[in-house]
């Protein structure tokens, strides 16, 4: 039988396969510390976007509780898609109406619980929940929701293409 590893070391002494073991070994203790930092400045950038999307989840929270659209224009992306706790689906000219004209009116929201997972450099996955008070075409909406809101930088600037809400049952 004729194995690949064996094929390797076929010809060489005991001596120099300690030698390669020997390498191999001196390989692995020097480059653990460097995938080690690697690692840690990966999770440094993604601490960065994560710190940039929870004060955009905030500025958008705050933007909703004015019926500021023209702070929310700038963080929906053009073809954004919002999934509401009812199921039904709005792009951005329809969310920003409901917003300005008082369809959808929210007197209060309290943001907690936020997770937010940045998939690659242009795309982040955010879950949260909140506690809301408010009306939505005249009918009250108060209660606790949990979101899912899909972030995709474009431009050099961090928006949501999808959003998508779920009220929570009360227990």
């Amino acid at each position: 039988m004729d194995f690949e590893l064996v094929k390797v070391y076929t010809g060489h002494s005991l001596a120099s396969m300690k030698y390669y073991h020997l390498i191999l070994t001196l390989a692995v203790v020097v480059a653990l510390p460097t995938i080690t930092l690697a690692k840690e400045k990966g999770t440094g950038a993604n601490a960065d976007v994560e710190a940039t999307i929870k004060k955009i989840e905030q500025e958008l929270t705050d933007s909703i509780l004015k019926s500021d659209t023209a702070a929310i224009e700038k963080y929906l992306t053009s073809d954004y898609l919002g999934i509401g706790p009812d199921g039904a689906t709005q792009n951005k000219s329809e969310f920003m109406s409901d917003v300005k004209s008082g369809t959808l009116k929210i007197e209060s929201s309290t943001i907690s619980d936020m997770k937010v997972q940045v998939a690659d450099p242009d795309m982040a996955v955010v879950v949260y929940r909140t506690t809301d008070k408010g009306t939505y075409k005249g009918k009250d909406v108060t209660g606790e929701y949990r979101w899912l809101d899909v972030f995709v930088k474009r431009g050099g600037k961090w928006q949501i293409a999808i959003d998508q809400g779920t009220q929570i049952a009360k227990q």
